[in-house]
């Protein structure tokens, strides 16, 4: 059994990871997964959810979840009244707090940023991002180029 073979290539490796990540969000919206990595190790993880002593959304922590969960707006409406913090995020702030530089790593996501993540992976020094699939914040993909960050899409 030839078991290199069996090896995924890094990007899936990480890409699968964040799959995993993705598995404690509690959005229940959307659910997103990331991983920062650094010289093929991993840094950090994040996934998206209310902050640290928040009820989590499917408790009905943040409203405008639960609005949607009602039927009272569309998912699209009202995005700056929802208080999850996003994957990237998350990721990004949990590197912070373990004293850990982003700068010149990947970030693996199971979903494009959106535009004020982008902002952030930007000033985080971070320079690829590797997505899986895409968020219909289109802007944020052009504010990545723009500032140099690669963007790569996983299949």
């Amino acid at each position: 059994m030839n078991l290199k073979s069996k090896k995924p290539d890094w990007d899936s490796y990480f890409i699968n990871l964040a799959e995993v990540v993705k598995s404690r969000a509690d959005c229940t919206r959307r659910q997103v997964g990331a991983v920062i990595v650094k010289d093929f190790r991993i840094i950090s993880t994040g996934y998206n959810g209310t902050p640290h002593g928040i009820k989590n959304c499917s408790e009905g922590g943040c409203r405008r979840c639960q609005k949607r969960d009602e039927g009272k707006i569309q998912w699209y409406e009202y995005e700056e009244s929802c208080i999850c913090i996003h994957a990237e995020q998350n990721a990004i702030i949990q590197a912070a707090y373990l004293g850990t530089s982003t700068n010149f790593s990947t970030l693996y996501t199971t979903c494009s940023p959106c535009s004020s993540c982008a902002k952030m992976i930007i000033n985080a020094g971070i320079i690829r991002v590797v997505c899986k699939d895409r968020h219909h914040d289109d802007l944020a993909v052009d504010l990545l180029n723009r500032a140099g960050v690669k963007v790569d899409w996983h299949k």
